[in-house]
């Protein structure tokens, strides 16, 4: 979800792509689909989509389903942000370049914003104005339950008034003070303008009513037909709507294969130009597909399985660059902390300090991922390193030692069984709600479909069982198991899960801004396990509040030392092979891709 679970196939919403096993078919790929692998310098780019993961949707209004990494790279390079961040340049920082905003200036209170956007122009002449603006907002405010962003409190509940003093100028009101770089990085990046004098309409051919959105019955009526409009995939490549835009890259054809072609858009006026005349996205029914694609020159952007690391010499042979692509993002197993069996288990801080101990990160990453994975110790990303990370997080709190946990178990009246797992001895006080005889067993669901997941936890199963922690590892497709994690009470019957997985491309990508509102405030809507720790409100609400420079680090701190989750190695989002002649190709660690910036040695 972008603020999202993500993987290769997500980003504003919980998906990921599994690696196939099987050879399938190019999909939506022929002989003229004018592949430049190899470095044959031409103004076409061929970008490799994840396996079995086609683009769905190109309207800046996202909704549930439709909030994938490619969908969101694709929309902003029709139709540029307000406010743009990006992590391609080694940092997570505004690019203004790639953002229609001029001046952002906070009141003295930061209970006001007021941007100025640049002099610019819709391809059809047309400025963009303030109108754009608040029309965005408008449909936004109106439409909010099925608005794919929408967390309550956050966009835009906490927008109280939206002032357009003139063309150029937006004053936005917010209902408290907030923390000015969680709103920029946050939240202003969510607002895409749209034309308000071409897409103010309720039906085909309609005439234009600008002030149509600016009542909640009219709102509705224009979101209905821009959304069922986005809804006929068919119908992109001739749909007047798509002819608007204020992106440097212009629609020019949208197949049901998932084939996706850009071209330069000729009527830009922005600082973030295409390079390449033409960028063909390309979908591939399974991973080994596209690596046929890949070895045969077809590629000039793609991808290998992790485990093809140990082989990267044949890519290079080949004319590609093999890169790791690092993510913005965290890797973990929530805790059912409701688990009628275990959850009193887990509410042990002692005892998730003992589990901790015994995920060995390192070689993890190392020999299981090949190098592409990347441990993670906390609430805050690690790579790149940033102003957000403690040291108490950046130098591993609870590193990989079975004798530290072995200590702490036994510390705590725990013992050995004659089948080797621990039991909480009789008599001993092994913690509020642990009865006497309870084995320290614990249950695994993890997503199936990727040999490096399967054998990192192969080896954690058999480090925990040398250490007395009885695992039990259990497979599922990703759905399954996203489906099978409600939050819930101990006497509700779905409560039975324990430790899920759902992290073989990262668990959580994060905005530029990667507060954990959502993730480990009680009641947060991605808190699956139902962590509840007072404290830990406390330290992310001053994340979010205004004024406090300290507070992410202190979160920071407290998230590593507190494991409200097992912390893991956090995968990379893809182990890219790209054309070594191909330009522009600086990866983005929000899991974003910038088409427009590709182009050819000349």
């Amino acid at each position: 979800m972008r603020t999202h679970f993500a993987s290769r196939g997500r980003a504003l919403g919980l998906t990921a792509v599994g690696l196939a096993a099987t050879l399938g078919l190019v999909s939506g790929c022929s002989a003229d689909s004018g592949g430049t692998g190899g470095g044959d310098s031409s103004d076409t780019v061929n970008y490799a989509l994840p396996a079995n993961a086609t683009p769905n949707w190109l309207v800046p209004l996202a909704t549930a389903g439709k909030m994938t990494s490619h969908n969101s790279a694709m929309i902003r390079s029709l139709y540029e942000p307000l406010i743009a961040y990006d992590g391609s340049t080694g940092t997570v920082d505004r690019v203004a370049d790639a953002d229609l905003a001029d001046t952002v200036e906070f009141s003295d209170d930061d209970t006001q914003v007021t941007i100025t956007l640049d002099h610019r122009t819709w391809s059809d002449g047309e400025p963009v104005t303030s109108a754009d603006v608040a029309f965005w907002l408008d449909l936004v405010k109106s439409n909010k339950d099925v608005w794919g962003s929408y967390r309550e409190g956050a966009m835009p509940d906490l927008i109280s008034s939206v002032e357009t003093p003139d063309d150029k100028t937006v004053v936005l009101g917010f209902d408290k003070a907030y923390n000015e770089e969680w709103l920029l990085a946050s939240q202003l990046t969510l607002i895409v303008p749209i034309p308000a004098h071409a897409w103010s309409i309720t039906e085909d051919g309609g005439t234009p009513d600008p002030e149509l959105a600016k009542t909640p019955e009219g709102a509705k009526q224009v979101w209905e037909y821009l959304i069922a409009e986005g809804e006929d995939l068919s119908g992109y490549a001739d749909n007047p709507l798509f002819d608007t835009i204020s992106g440097p890259l212009a629609l020019e054809s949208f197949s049901d294969s998932g084939k996706v072609t850009l071209v330069k858009n000729d009527a830009y006026d922005g600082d973030d130009a295409a390079n390449a005349e033409t960028i063909n996205f390309l979908p591939y029914t399974s991973t080994d597909a596209e690596v046929a694609a890949v070895r045969a020159g077809e590629v000039d952007y793609g991808y290998i399985p992790t485990g093809e690391l140990d082989n990267a010499g044949q890519y290079e042979d080949l004319g590609y660059d093999v890169v790791n692509w690092d993510g913005w993002a965290i890797t973990y197993l929530p805790y059912n902390f409701n688990n009628p069996t275990m959850g009193a288990v887990y509410s042990q801080l002692y005892v998730r300090q003992a589990l901790q101990h015994l995920v060995d990160q390192d070689t993890i990453s190392d020999v299981v991922w090949h190098g592409a994975a990347n441990p993670g110790y906390g609430p805050v990303p690690q790579d790149p390193d940033n102003k957000f990370l403690s040291d108490e997080q950046r130098d591993n709190p609870y590193p990989f030692d079975p004798d530290a946990a072995t200590t702490l178990l036994e510390d705590n009246g725990w013992t050995l069984g004659s089948d080797g797992v621990y039991v909480c001895e009789t008599g001993a006080d092994c913690g509020e709600g642990i009865e006497d005889g309870q084995a320290l067993s614990i249950t695994i669901l993890t997503q199936s479909g990727n040999t490096e997941t399967d054998n990192m936890f192969a080896a954690m199963k058999s480090t925990f069982e040398e250490s007395g922690v009885g695992v039990t590892v259990k497979e599922a497709p990703l759905n399954t198991v996203l489906g099978s994690i409600p939050s819930c009470e101990s006497d509700s019957p779905e409560c039975t899960w324990e430790l899920p997985f759902f992290g073989t491309a990262g668990s959580w990508y994060f905005p530029a801004y990667p507060t954990g509102e959502q993730l480990f405030s009680t009641g947060g809507g991605s808190n699956f396990g139902s962590y509840s720790d007072a404290e830990m409100d406390e330290l992310i609400q001053n994340t979010l509040a205004a004024g406090d420079e300290t507070a992410m680090q202190e979160y920071s701190t407290y998230g590593s030392t507190q494991l409200p989750v097992m912390w893991v190695p956090n995968p990379v989002y893809q182990v890219s092979v790209i054309d070594s002649d191909l330009t522009g190709v600086e990866q983005d660690s929000l899991g974003n891709f910038h088409p427009q910036r590709w182009g050819w040695e000349k």
